[in-house]
């Protein structure tokens, strides 16, 4: 895909004879694409690259060239390097991570597998949201808007503490109260900027395999360490269950909001809280990954249930949506953070409510670790 095309001065093509010009060539076609597109052999080398690949990766053709693929594309997610690699493999991935030098990008990337070409394929790249970057030419990751207005909201509530603190110490006792207010409204909006950066975050952390149960039992814990009041939670363990494919703090941050707003539900009820975790295989239950653009199993379930009143009719179709929540004092972020560190998991998150037997359910399902082979 060399940079053909007309020089300057040069003269318009003929016209045929039924007066329509001749149609550009195969390259000048593959060269006038807004997305980035790369020629890979069987051996994963760049065999040639347009002129969107060129600008994408920051580099020449010539340069690209003869270079394996995987070291030109940082892909985070193992999964997708594992289909890539799998030459006969057509791949649809949408809002892909990848780094490039020493910033990111996302992108979504398609692969296309050359029938009786021995593993050469056609890889397309289109980067999301490519106007926020257009001006970042050296490579360099650049911060999102909300990542920079939580740092430009950040310093001054760091300023408005200390003050807040200077004064406690200097005035009357029977003024600090107002004083320990400032401060305490200040850590209160500091955490919910803290979490509305991780609604926005585009990093899925390492998966690996882990014991579903030390997960529960340590968010459980942590749970039962923060209550006012000493609560009660049952476990309903499937003892044969296998390691889940899971980031193992990921898994416990979903399992802590999960637990905690069971306990605040439960706690609501006139007779004793019921909570319980339970976990069990479901073999035969699939989910469509759409950032893999393939179906995932997901035999893992964990369900976290409690005898609370149940969520409102009019949220239950929103309730993992930003700013939705039906407590008097909720910012309704917990549950939509779940959502994202579940989808980064490629897991599903679900509830329905059980009016006969009063009990409100969030299930959880994630994919079954790889076994490993012997030896």
């Amino acid at each position: 895909m060399a940079h053909g095309g007309a020089q300057d001065g040069a003269e318009a093509p003929a016209l045929n004879t039924a007066g329509i010009a001749p149609c550009p060539n195969a390259r000048a076609q593959i060269n006038g694409l807004v997305f980035a597109l790369l020629l890979v052999d069987g051996e994963g080398r760049i065999a040639e690259a347009n002129h969107a690949a060129e600008n994408l990766l920051g580099t020449s053709a010539k340069r690209l060239i003869g270079t394996v693929l995987a070291d030109r594309l940082g892909i985070n997610d193992p999964r997708v390097e594992a289909r890539l690699a799998d030459n006969d493999a057509a791949l649809v991935v949408r809002d892909l991570t990848i780094r490039l030098g020493e910033g990111e990008r996302r992108v979504n990337l398609t692969a296309s597998p050359l029938s009786g070409r021995g593993g050469w394929q056609v890889i397309t790249l289109s980067e999301i949201g490519h106007e926020d970057n257009a001006s970042d030419q050296s490579g360099a990751a650049m911060l999102s808007a909300p990542a920079i207005l939580a740092h430009e909201i950040k310093n001054p509530l760091a300023a408005i503490r200390g003050a807040g603190q200077l004064a406690m110490r200097k005035l009357a006792p029977e003024d600090r109260k107002l004083a320990r207010m400032i401060t305490d409204e200040v850590d209160r909006i500091a955490r919910l900027i803290d979490r509305m950066q991780a609604l926005g975050s585009t990093r899925t952390g390492p998966m690996e395999a882990c014991n579903p149960h030390e997960a529960i039992r340590t968010a459980i814990a942590t749970v039962e360490a923060g209550a006012e009041s000493e609560i009660t939670i049952r476990e309903e363990f499937d003892p044969s269950l296998p390691p889940v494919l899971a980031n193992r703090d990921a898994l416990e941050q979903v399992l802590i909001n999960l637990i905690s707003n069971a306990r605040d539900a439960a706690q609501t009820t006139a007779g004793p809280a019921e909570i319980t975790v339970q976990t069990r295989f479901v073999s035969g239950l699939n989910f469509s990954a759409i950032r893999m653009g393939e179906a995932v199993p997901l035999p893992i379930e964990i369900t976290i249930s409690d005898n609370g009143p149940g969520l409102d009719p009019a949220l239950r179709d929103h309730v993992f949506e930003p700013f939705v929540s039906s407590k008097p004092s909720g910012q309704g972020l917990g549950l939509a953070l779940v959502r994202k560190l579940v989808r980064d998991m490629r897991g599903n998150i679900s509830h329905d409510r059980d009016a006969r037997a009063g009990l409100t359910h969030f299930r959880l399902h994630l994919p079954q670790a790889p076994r490993r082979r012997p030896g």
